[in-house]
């Protein structure tokens, strides 16, 4: 039959002869297709699978209910995942699955050294720590070793590297739970070359600063990054901050920038970022956006459109921020720059002479355009909050404010604050309120501003204890999705989710990180949107956020139903100058 049938097709329909299936080859055929099925029909094995989660990728888009699986450190599949199987099973059900949290300003280089856990952090969210305001732990000259061990107060440690690298392939070494990535600090370049001092550098000077942030750029770095309302920070001058930037820029770098001013100036300290990101033609981010002391909170509208006009007109400009009306830094801070000159040592030895410290408690008290005067912005001594000093017998003012330790004392508040400076033989950590509310709010609705606690990632024990902190440390992330998307409804969830995770990532150039899909690293966190919450307050601020579930690190479950598994499979995460990216 089949013979006839060929004859037939060939001469009526002219195509080419069909083979005549003989019994074994029939057979064969038909064993072929059974072993497909039988192939088909086994389950995909991947090492993880998340189920029943609502997946927010990241790009702001609505969820979608799904499953998603994980093999080694990377997202392998997203979608119906019912035929497949993972060695191990997370049920996401009822809870979002998001890109892990970006922390675009993080304090938590010495921290991670003494307990790599990361533990106030992990706990919401947060799966990337980024360094570097001003700051950044290299490169380091051997007075710079010498100097920052000195400085210590609770948390001590040797300081073994010297570049930016090495600092962070130390952390790795050691083993963190986040990842870790960091800017190099236009302060920490400025003291290699030129110290402490109030002056511009030499030709030479400049060019070895630019050459100390290529070498960084090479490395890996982020961008460079500023803190100018302190000294000797305070002293560079715009070309300088060019100069640097452009070295960065050769390499796909950022300027990100603690502004010179926060308050009276704040409008020449935007303009003077908006400069350096145009003449350097880098993109700029503003550090904590917000706007210091109450006669200053009016000017936020005109900083936002300052902002979006410098993006119509070809530069990129972000913002992060913290969800708090208070800020923190050293209670040294306060005092005027000029008073910083040469260093801690100089500025201990000024605040012991007498006319010294009569100009510093005159300029304290003034409302200066030519500095950012911290204590004035607070509203005086009731809105400075002593959290951190190193010295035993001055533990116990810890949590008080300075115009209780001035009553105690019989002395007057600046005059106690140049005390406690000397007495501790530190800066001394402060909460300053200075922030409106409303102004916190206004913010957290912008596109372009992404988050940074400002802090270290700490734990409620141990060594964590000899000192306080603020309450962002432990819930900036987590109050920002319960206080300002849940309950008050400021951002949509989703767009949350892109702003803690998407945005920071797309502005930093981070190659597979911030999203959810196949081929990215597997940082992913999983929460409960209707549970998350801060518990940390000025009053008690070490309190972990709950509602996060599970969190994952390069493919590495670091959370599991909220408690810590102790695995640190953290990364130094490269910027877009990487020399290793054309490495296999």
């Amino acid at each position: 039959y089949l013979a006839t049938e060929e004859k037939y097709l060939a001469e009526r329909v002219l195509i080419p002869p069909v083979p005549v299936l003989t019994r074994t080859a029939l057979a064969v055929a038909v064993l072929s297709l059974a072993a497909l099925a039988s192939a088909q029909a086994a389950p995909q094995i991947h090492d993880v699978i998340i189920r029943h989660g609502m997946l927010y990728d990241g790009s702001g888009r609505a969820p979608v209910a799904g499953d998603l699986a994980i093999d080694g450190d990377s997202i392998a599949a997203i979608g119906d995942l019912s035929a497949a199987r993972g060695k191990r099973e997370v049920d996401a059900r009822g809870r979002a699955v998001a890109p892990g949290f970006i922390n675009m300003l993080s304090w938590a280089v010495e921290s991670l050294i003494i307990d790599g856990r990361s533990q106030s952090d992990i706990r919401q969210g947060v799966t990337l720590e980024v360094f570097g305001e001003g700051n950044s732990m290299g490169p380091l000259s051997e007075a710079m070793k010498k100097e920052a061990v000195e400085s210590q107060t609770d948390f001590k440690y040797p300081i073994t590297w010297t570049t930016l690298d090495d600092a962070l392939r130390m952390l790795e070494k050691k083993g963190v739970a986040t990842n870790v990535a960091s800017f190099i600090g236009a302060t920490t370049v400025r003291i290699h070359e030129l110290g402490y001092a109030d002056r511009p550098p030499s030709a030479a000077e400049l060019a070895r600063m630019q050459e100390l942030v290529r070498g960084a750029m090479r490395d890996g770095a982020l961008g460079v990054g500023s803190s100018l309302i302190y000294a000797p920070a305070f002293y560079a001058k715009t070309d300088e901050l060019i100069a640097l930037n452009k070295a960065a820029g050769e390499y796909g770098g950022m300027y990100i920038s603690h502004m010179r001013s926060e308050g009276n100036s704040v409008f020449d300290a935007v303009n003077e970022l908006i400069t350096i990101g145009r003449a350097a033609h880098v993109p700029a981010e503003i550090y904590h956006l917000k706007l210091a002391g109450k006669d200053n909170w009016w000017k936020l509208d005109s900083v936002i459109a300052m902002v979006q006009r410098a993006n119509a007109s070809g530069v990129r400009v972000t913002a992060d921020m913290y969800t708090y009306i208070a800020g923190s830094t050293a209670l040294a801070a306060s005092f005027p720059p000029w008073v910083h000159e040469g260093g801690f040592d100089s500025l201990m030895a000024r605040l012991k002479r007498p006319e010294i410290r009569a100009r510093v408690k005159q300029e304290m008290t003034s409302n200066s355009s030519q500095w950012e005067g911290l204590y004035h912005l607070a509203g005086g001594a009731d809105g400075v909050l002593l959290i951190e000093l190193r010295t035993d017998s001055l533990k116990p003012l810890t949590g008080k404010t300075l115009a209780q330790v001035a009553a105690m004392r019989g002395t007057s508040a600046e005059e106690t604050a140049m005390d406690l400076v000397i007495q501790d033989g530190s800066g001394v950590g402060a909460v300053y309120f200075i922030i409106d509310e409303r102004n916190v709010k206004r913010e957290a609705a912008l596109s372009w501003v992404s988050f940074g606690s400002d802090e270290a990632s700490l734990a409620p024990e141990g060594v964590f204890l000899l000192s306080s902190n603020h309450p962002r440390a432990f819930g900036n992330f987590a109050r920002f999705l319960a206080m300002y998307v849940r309950d008050e409804k400021v951002v949509p969830l989703a767009e949350a989710v892109r702003r803690l995770s998407a945005l920071p990532a797309a502005n930093l150039k981070l190659r597979r990180r911030g999203s959810l899909k196949p081929g990215d690293y597997a940082d992913i966190v999983i929460f409960d949107p209707t549970a998350i919450q801060d518990h940390a307050t000025f009053a008690k601020p070490q309190v972990y956020a709950t509602g996060v579930s599970d969190v994952f690190v390069n493919g590495v479950q670091v959370l599991k139903d909220g408690e810590h598994t102790g695995a640190l499979p953290g990364r130094v995460v490269r910027g877009p100058g990487w020399t290793g990216w054309s490495t296999p």
